[in-house]
């Protein structure tokens, strides 16, 4: 790896971090620059999903204040921890092209999710008015999809979890975006064990683009708790539709 290179991953690193913080998707920004310094896709894809777990870990420690306090939200971990062994097991046995086909479309079907929201919640009823077991199913059923989806790419991760939590929660979306980035930095850490056992992981780029990511998920954070509800709305509709076509053109291409 040149200065150019470590340059490159730095960049994107401090961006990702912040990106993700807020929306979600900044492993787009980390994993073409991880494929522009030379490595092969899945060795950039595994190393990518390593690389932006203190990111994760930093948005926690930024949005800790908003995590809602109970049982509830311990019980999501270990179905976290379960889809996320899933996703990347099926990453490193299965060919991805046909994932990477369905992608894009989930991406966009989450971003429509949470743009509609409220006319959503009219159709299947507002989380106040679910059954406590119905609305415990659904949100366990929500996580379970999201945690696999981010062991497999993780990608646009953040802007799925927020879809789907946002319509099953009666909660604020600052409050859902903390709970987003705790449950992010869990399957960001079952990746780092899986793919450091099994992945073939570029400890190199590791080393550039993880400290960055760390700075940059505990500045995007803070900055998420000072934005008005509807401002983060916009911004996560917003970076999912734009990640969301990003990957359906990359797949059709």
């Amino acid at each position: 790896m040149d200065f150019s290179d470590a340059a490159l991953l730095l960049a994107a690193g401090l961006a990702a971090g912040t990106v993700n913080a807020v929306a979600g998707g900044g492993s787009l920004i980390t994993f073409p620059a991880l494929i522009a310094t030379g490595l092969p896709p899945v060795p950039a894809n595994v190393t990518n999903s390593v690389s932006v777990f203190p990111g994760y870990v930093s948005s926690v420690a930024g949005s800790h204040m908003d995590l809602p306090r109970g049982r509830a939200l311990w019980a999501l971990l270990p179905t976290t921890v379960a889809g996320a062994v899933a996703g990347c097991l099926l990453l490193l046995a299965t060919p991805a092209r046909a994932f990477e086909l369905v992608v894009p479309f989930l991406v966009l079907g989450a971003t429509a999710v949470l743009a509609f929201q409220d006319p959503l919640r009219r159709l299947v009823g507002h989380p106040a008015d679910l059954a406590p077991r119905r609305r415990t199913v659904t949100v366990q059923a929500m996580v379970a999809v999201g945690a696999v989806y981010g062991g497999y790419f993780g990608a646009a991760l953040g802007v799925m979890l927020v879809a789907g939590l946002a319509l099953v929660l009666d909660a604020t979306l600052a409050r859902v975006s903390a709970i987003k980035n705790l449950l992010s930095a869990v399957v960001g850490l079952t990746t780092v064990v899986v793919f450091a056992l099994f992945g073939p992981v570029d400890w190199a780029a590791v080393a550039v683009v993880a400290p960055a990511t760390l700075v940059g998920g505990y500045a995007g954070a803070r900055l998420v708790r000072r934005l008005p509800p509807v401002v983060l709305k916009t911004m996560v509709v917003a970076f999912g539709t734009v990640i969301g076509l990003y990957l359906l053109w990359r797949a059709l291409r």
